[in-house]
């Protein structure tokens, strides 16, 4: 393949795990990221895996002068897949002024380049959460845009639209955004995975960080959700298969097998799970007791969510291939492995 790509915000959790799947599929990656949410350790583990280290890069993608010289240099980059963002949701709540500008900023200098630099697609990294609470479930891409219900999840909606109305304006740019549900696991190697700065704000790795005698307890937000056991319902999807899923998104671009120069698309099992079936999978596949207590539920969240994949599974020939207990192994593996517990 050996084709040039650039993955922002590569050595994050699901950054890291497309760049292996990329390279695994020979692709050239180039990876940009500022290591604030993640740790520059993760090159270590994609090289152990892959047999190659990709081409690094640390720069902030709201410095549009240092982008901008990265381009120059690199002028055979094919396309881009755009993950890097904050994307905590509570934290997103208290500091909507950072989620703005970080989010919005840095994709308004990404696609300025690729329409100056004449990189023609982008697969983006977008969120379920631009459904905010669905009145119909499962989700569809036909389901309206509800109001986001957290600052996060509005800069995927305008990041959304961004898109759209910048491939509106050049034609011959195409992109391609994947909706995704909730990923959490690990790679099966156990090199690479979830890996949080501070506090975890997922519920996967604060589970295993629990498990590992890191965290003295798990807390679940709410227990009176209107679901069948009072606590959230989420659509959790291997993060493997969803670095798959770029893969195939970024093929389809550039094999030109897109039907229009914007898609999107849901990525998720089509299966919703509450947290306490989430904390039954791990005690299942470790034989662990977690220790959790129920709190008040937290601003931002949503009650439940899953995803219709029907379009991404016809469109791109995509599906899932793990369980929710594959999952929990994997997470909780890499976990011991990263805190050398086994």
């Amino acid at each position: 393949m050996n084709k040039k790509v650039l993955v922002t915000g590569g050595t994050g959790y699901i950054g890291s795990h497309t760049v292996v799947e990329l390279q695994n599929e020979g692709f050239e990656v180039f990876i940009i990221d500022n290591l604030v949410n993640s740790d520059i350790k993760v090159l270590d583990g994609i090289t152990a895996i892959t047999g190659k280290k990709p081409v690094f890069e640390q720069l902030d993608l709201c410095d549009s002068e240092r982008l901008r010289g990265f381009f120059s240099l690199n002028p055979d980059i094919e396309s881009i897949i755009h993950f890097a963002a904050y994307k905590a949701v509570g934290e997103s709540v208290e500091k909507p002024v950072l989620y703005y500008y970080n989010n919005i900023v840095s994709l308004l200098n990404l696609m300025k380049c690729m329409r100056d630099f004449r990189i023609p697609s982008m697969v983006f990294s977008s969120s379920c959460t631009v459904y905010g609470q669905p009145d119909k479930l499962p989700v569809s891409e036909d389901s309206p845009i509800q109001e986001a219900v957290s600052p996060y999840g509005n800069t995927k909606q305008i990041g959304e639209e961004i898109i759209r109305d910048t491939l509106h304006a050049c034609k011959d740019l195409k992109a391609i955004s994947l909706r995704y549900f909730n990923p959490i696991g690990a790679h099966p190697s156990s090199h690479i995975g979830e890996l949080p700065i501070g506090e975890p704000e997922n519920l996967v790795p604060y589970i295993t960080q629990t498990g590992a005698g890191i965290r003295e307890e798990l807390r679940v937000f709410g227990d009176d959700y209107d679901t069948p056991d009072g606590s959230c319902i989420r659509d959790y999807l291997h993060v493997v298969d969803l670095a798959q899923a770029h893969v195939v998104a970024l093929k389809r671009l550039l094999e030109g097998q897109n039907k229009e120069n914007y898609e999107i698309f849901n990525l998720g099992t089509g299966k919703g799970v509450s947290v306490f079936e989430v904390i039954e999978s791990f005690e299942r596949v470790t034989g662990k007791k977690l220790k959790y207590r129920v709190v008040d539920r937290r601003p931002g969240d949503i009650e439940k969510i899953w995803a219709d994949p029907s379009l991404a599974n016809k469109e791109m020939g995509w599906a899932t291939r793990y369980s929710l207990d594959d999952a929990m192994k994997s997470a909780w593996d890499w976990e011991l492995n990263y805190r050398k517990l086994k």
